[in-house]
């Protein structure tokens, strides 16, 4: 059997791992798109590494773009197979898919207008709205811990990885030559203290072991920390200086935590009284389907709910769906509240509400997560006077702030502890380490060393190895 590492190789988006059984079965755990911008990612998207005709199975861990975002495309270049995941993953891809497809031809409209100026012909984009909505027959729903026979000689496992709704570790166990080889692949690991979601649970012992970096080199704040920050922010920003605070944030999971945060602190009286606004209508559609799955919320929530039914919702906060209304926020002179998608801030409405508000000291716009290194979000910390927002140069007087620790992430002391406290790294002849820029990966390889786990690589881009 081989396993060849199409994507998230010395980088974080883009996850794509295939595998090939010594009798000919492809399965690609994940198909994730890559996120930034420029005709280098627009590229990277379109050149698959594989053929999508010769895929029998996509097994995938989690609904995030760039994890899912490339099933539709794949799907109109001749893949006839099943996607197999979990019941909330398939619900939240059959609203992030079509978005993702309706923001490519918004966004291929815009540069076909380009195009057009210089006599250049127009490009299509890489998928469309109706074919993310025809791609989701494909899909399969398992329950967590449940085996589920794919064929006579494979079976999978969805072990719940408390990274979003619906995430999971894949269990992947192939019968070859008489014996049995277990692949973990991680998919995204969560924190042990999720402040919605149960924390990363324990999966079975794998022989094979392929796991994220996003955060190899860095130590989160605890949580407590980073919600008395956001509060303070939030003071700060609206009471004190009377300004807007604009929050990116990614429709599943971050903005799903920050308005779980909120709420708490309106229930204990201690938010100000300022609107706040989700201005995103993903957003608003995947809170809906949080409120389906109640069994994936922590103890903590479950407690709350017993004296506030919907931990999603208060007086003061408003979910914005239409075009007119969003814009109407632009023309706000009141202090408030936006959180708005996309989370690295390089599409969506937020992208409107940072050029419409950087140019106000009055202002901050609040990074929560991780940004690819090309996009808005990650252009914004780097500290320049000025920047470019849809081909306009904007100065950056609004204060620009960072809270690492809302990401749906580990740091690499979490990961590692939740991984030596279900597996012993004796019995795991390799290690694979993906989803994670080079130097964080190679500071979590060492880490991983000094725990015992032996015999670890970080593969480049289309590195193929037989195990």
């Amino acid at each position: 059997m081989k396993i060849k590492f199409i994507g998230a190789t010395h980088e974080v988006t883009g996850s794509k791992h295939l595998i090939t059984t010594d009798s000919g079965k492809k399965i690609l755990l994940d198909c994730g798109m890559y996120q930034g911008k420029g005709k280098e990612t627009d590229s990277s998207n379109r050149s698959l590494g594989f053929s999508p005709r010769d895929i029998d199975y996509v097994i995938l861990s989690h609904a995030h773009i760039d994890h899912s975002g490339l099933i539709p495309f794949i799907y109109t270049l001749g893949f006839e197979g099943s996607v197999i995941c979990t019941d909330a993953t398939r619900n939240l891809c059959s609203l992030m898919l079509p978005d993702s497809g309706f923001i490519q031809e918004h966004d291929i409209k815009w540069y076909n207008r380009k195009l057009a100026k210089k006599g250049l012909p127009p490009v299509k984009p890489i998928y469309t709205h109706d074919d993310a909505v025809e791609s989701m027959k494909l899909f399969v729903a398992v329950a967590y811990d449940r085996v589920f026979q794919i064929d006579e000689n494979i079976s999978v496992k969805f072990t719940n990885s408390g990274h979003m709704l619906g995430s999971a570790i894949v269990n992947l166990s192939i019968f070859e030559k008489g014996k049995v080889t277990n692949i973990a692949y991680t998919g995204d690991v969560g924190r042990p203290s999720n402040r919605i979601l149960k924390p990363p649970q324990a999966f079975p012992q794998a022989d094979i072991l392929i796991t994220e970096s996003t955060y190899g080199d860095r130590i989160h704040d605890p949580h407590h920390e980073s919600e008395d920050a956001l509060l303070d922010i939030v003071k700060n920003t609206c009471v004190n200086k009377g300004g807007k605070l604009i929050i990116p944030s990614f429709s599943v999971g971050r903005t799903q935590e920050i308005v779980h945060s909120l709420n708490n602190w309106f229930n204990e009286g201690r938010l100000p009284r300022v609107p706040i606004y989700v201005d995103s209508p993903l957003s608003v559609n995947v809170t809906e389907v949080f409120r389906m799955h109640p069994e994936c919320y922590n103890k903590d929530v479950h407690k709350v709910m017993q004296t506030d039914p919907d931990p999603f919702g208060f007086e003061s906060l408003h979910y914005i769906k239409l075009v007119n209304h969003s814009k109407q926020l632009n023309k706000l002179k009141k202090p408030c509240v936006i959180i708005s998608a996309s989370g690295m801030a390089e599409a969506g409405r937020v992208k409107h509400h940072i050029a419409n508000n950087i140019d106000d000291p009055k202002n901050t716009i609040l990074i929560v997560g991780y940004c690819a290194p090309t996009t808005l979000g990650a252009r914004l910390q780097q500290g320049d006077a000025k920047i470019s927002i849809f081909g306009q140069e904007h100065y950056i007087n609004a204060d620009i702030k960072r809270l690492e620790s809302f990401s749906g992430h580990g740091d690499y002391v979490e990961m590692a502890d939740y991984l030596l406290s279900c597996q012993d790294p004796k019995q795991i002849q390799k290690t694979f380490i993906v989803h994670g820029d080079l130097k964080p990966a190679e500071h979590y390889k060492s880490y991983l060393h000094d725990k015992g786990f032996r015999n670890i690589e970080i593969p480049e881009r289309d590195y193929e190895v037989e195990i």
